[in-house]
């Protein structure tokens, strides 16, 4: 599904956020250079847009950008070349079974990767597995409002308006239909914050952002 969208993928994130998916990467980013110096790990790197960031804001450091969607990647690698950007390898991997040594990295982040996995506890508990002692687990990801009239504004937008532009622009009604499905039955900020203890980080905390649509997670291992 990913591959299939992956073209109008970055049309569809700023149509869809007004264009502030930019700024929720960078306050992303920004939380994630404040781990230890060491390499960082982009996990579900999509197109690149958060491993281009980080190297922004920290051109000193490796970036690594790791993906299941090849589709994605594909355009990932394009914009890095067009940025002219060295040291950003980016390579498929399974955010499930990742295939680096325990704490190869100083940080490891996610965006709007955590509501995808088939296993959250497992992913979480990957994440944390590779990164070093002192290092964070910094993750992104869309949520449930929980102001009553505006969940059922953002519900409305989101279940239906959203599937319609899906349709009309990257041609897919079907991904921008499972994109809230996902986010409904996906956890509260404060239950993934308790998950994200309960696999070993310390001093968890989070933010929203987004009139509440999004939370950015901080943890250290």
């Amino acid at each position: 599904m990913f591959t299939r969208i992956a073209g109008r993928y970055d049309l569809m994130n700023s149509l869809m956020t007004a264009g502030r998916h930019h700024a929720w990467r960078l306050c992303t980013a920004r939380a994630a250079i404040a781990a230890p110096p060491g390499a960082v790990l982009d996990l579900a790197t999509g197109t690149a847009d958060l491993a281009l960031a980080l190297r922004t804001l920290a051109p000193e450091r490796l970036v690594v950008g790791a993906d299941f969607s090849e589709g994605m990647l594909h355009h990932g690698r394009a914009k890095v070349v067009a940025a002219s950007v060295r040291r950003l390898p980016l390579l498929a991997a399974d955010a499930l079974t990742l295939p680096f040594a325990d704490g190869a990295f100083a940080c490891v982040v996610s965006a709007f990767l955590l509501r995808n996995l088939e296993d959250l506890g497992r992913g979480l508990g990957e994440m944390r597995r590779v990164t070093r002692p002192g290092g964070r687990v910094v993750t992104l990801d869309i949520v449930e409002p929980s102001a009553p009239m505006w969940s059922t504004l953002f519900g409305l937008y989101f279940n239906r308006v959203v599937p319609a532009i899906g349709a009309l622009v990257a041609g897919d009604r079907q991904a921008y239909t499972y994109l809230p499905q996902s986010v409904a039955r996906f956890v509260r900020p404060a239950e993934l914050a308790r998950r994200m203890t309960a696999v070993g980080l310390r001093d968890v905390s989070y933010r929203t952002m987004g009139l509440g649509t999004v939370a950015l997670h901080v943890g250290t291992v």
